[in-house]
């Protein structure tokens, strides 16, 4: 969307985190860690930039992660229908001009209108909720059951847009040219 020419390296990281970590810093963490992976992935050339993000769920003082199975898709739809959660997606930059690393946290509300067990079951059968955290993505038709969304859109969905044109502006990055 913003004609940023990109290539897409999947770091091999441990998502796994000290129970001493807030939850609302875990994405921060991790994403640190996805660029720190990359970086050293590319040792011995030239690194611009490089991007890394990390989105979680955050239930009742719980993370929901990606579902491993069917059943537990169900059961997150099932704790998140009528209900509020936070949605956390944290950015980090690496300039390889600077050697600086930036970061930016994006915080949403959202809101699942309540669902009934055959709305549930028809969504986890469509399989999106594969690799998504939560069990869902807003992006698709989950939207059907969104109520309402205080923040970011674009952070649910796991690139906050807003706050990734702060951070390239912060450094030096410009999309105008």
């Amino acid at each position: 969307m913003l004609k940023i020419p990109f290539r897409v390296i999947i770091p091999n990281i441990d998502e796994t985190f000290s129970s001493a970590v807030e939850l609302e810093q875990v994405p921060e963490l991790l994403a640190r860690e996805k660029v720190a992976a990359v970086i050293e992935s590319l040792k011995g050339q030239e690194i611009p930039w490089v991007l890394g993000a990390d989105t979680v769920i955050l239930y009742e003082g719980n993370i929901l992660g990606k579902p491993q199975d069917h059943e537990q898709a169900i059961e997150y739809l099932k704790m998140l229908q009528g209900k509020t959660h936070s949605v956390v997606t944290s950015i980090v930059l690496y300039n390889g001009h600077t050697h600086e690393t930036t970061s930016k946290i994006c915080k949403t509300e959202v809101t699942f209108n309540p669902m009934t067990d055959e709305e549930i079951n028809w969504y986890v059968e469509t399989g999106e909720w594969h690799g998504a955290a939560g069990g869902y993505r807003i992006q698709s038709l989950a939207s059907c059951f969104i109520g309402k969304l205080e923040g970011s859109y674009s952070c649910v969905i796991g690139l906050p847009i807003s706050e990734l044109y702060d951070i390239l502006k912060e450094q030096g990055y410009s999309i105008l040219e």
